[in-house]
């Protein structure tokens, strides 16, 4: 499959199941519910701004077809604001194709308008091709947590990308 065109969007409701039903059909997607998903919609955010997620979505430009979602966290904390990459995801079909990258530039866009001082993600150790990506985008790795991924059991790796330097 061959991607001519496609934009990155905020998700909305009309999203959901399309969001749940990609997510389901791999396997080292975090499987969270649909409601989860809702509460990161723009209306359902904590009020208090100490937790905020951004979810969003690549479709294809003119044939309403979900390509990917990414899900962007960040907190709020006494010293130190701090976002996180929490979750990627890329239909199989259309992986190596630049939506991976565009995702990540969008959540690292998001996460520079929120003032936080830098963004973080675990990744699995077998994921070497993300792990290339991140680097490529200027993250660093920062360590690691042993058996942190089930299904199966896997280490991560952890990174982490300085917002004040850029990427």
């Amino acid at each position: 499959m061959n991607i001519s065109g496609f934009r990155i969007r905020a998700a909305q409701k009309a999203d959901l199941v399309k969001i749940v039903a990609m997510e389901r059909s791999i396997a080292e997607a975090p499987h969270w519910s649909e409601n989860e998903y809702a509460a990161m919609l723009g209306d359902n955010q904590n009020t208090e701004n100490l937790l905020k997620r951004c979810l969003l979505v690549a479709e294809d430009m003119g044939k309403d077809r979900l390509l990917g979602f990414t899900v962007g966290k960040m907190i709020w904390l006494a010293y130190e604001s701090i976002a996180e990459l929490e979750s990627i995801v890329v239909n199989e079909a259309t992986r190596r194709q630049g939506v991976g990258r565009v995702l990540c530039e969008a959540v690292i866009a998001w996460s520079r308008k929120q003032g936080v001082l830098a963004l973080e993600l675990e990744v699995r150790t077998g994921n070497q091709a993300a792990i290339a990506l991140y680097s490529s985008l200027g993250f660093k790795i920062t360590g690691s947590r042993r058996g942190y991924y089930q299904e199966p059991v896997e280490d991560a790796v952890l990174m982490r990308l300085d917002l004040e330097k850029g990427f």
